[in-house]
């Protein structure tokens, strides 16, 4: 009985990789010298969510045997960020009174940008993409100031498409982040 409670699901274990890997690809340091990026704890939720955005699509777009082996691993990946950003905000001295109601509003805010982002990625809309991500990342209404950002997540999107899910799944490639 002990055992199981203290057993690593396989869920989390499928999951944490993935997320760590976008995590890891978010705090490159090009995205906040080349890019422009702040560095605040507001923008590297925008890159993380991105960055988990994109590892998402590209494993539900997953067709053929390994279809339900995406789905399963995007759906570990989300419940795994899911996790850390609860994790984050109890760090940050949130308490549980009033936690529910700021996993709400950042669920909203997580689940919005995801649609938004979604939508703009799936049609290779650069010019879309950029206002989404020159509201949320740069807080500007001035598109162009996130053309680069843009072209770097359809560039990813692009690049993770390419790679066999095991790659994905294991260590998945980035493009070069460029101004």
């Amino acid at each position: 009985m002990l055992k199981n409670l203290f057993r690593t699901r396989s869920a989390e274990r499928m999951g944490l990789p993935l997320y760590t890997a976008a995590v890891e690809q978010a705090r490159d340091p090009g995205f906040y010298t080349t890019l422009g990026v702040t560095d605040e704890i507001d923008s590297r939720f925008e890159l993380y969510t991105l960055h988990v955005l994109l590892l998402i699509l590209r494993l539900r777009d997953e067709t053929g045997a390994e279809a339900e082996r995406g789905a399963e691993a995007a759906q570990n990946l989300f419940d795994v960020y899911v996790s850390a950003l609860d994790n984050a905000l109890r760090e940050l001295g949130v308490n549980d009174v009033t936690m529910a109601k700021k996993m709400r509003r950042l669920g909203e805010a997580l689940y919005g940008r995801m649609t938004a982002y979604e939508t703009a990625l799936r049609a290779g809309d650069a010019p879309e993409l950029s206002g989404g991500l020159a509201r949320n990342v740069y807080a500007t209404e001035e598109a162009d100031r996130a053309t680069g950002l843009a072209a770097y997540a359809l560039a990813a999107r692009g690049g993770l498409a390419q790679q066999s899910i095991d790659t994905v799944l294991a260590a998945p490639v980035w493009p070069e982040i460029k101004a």
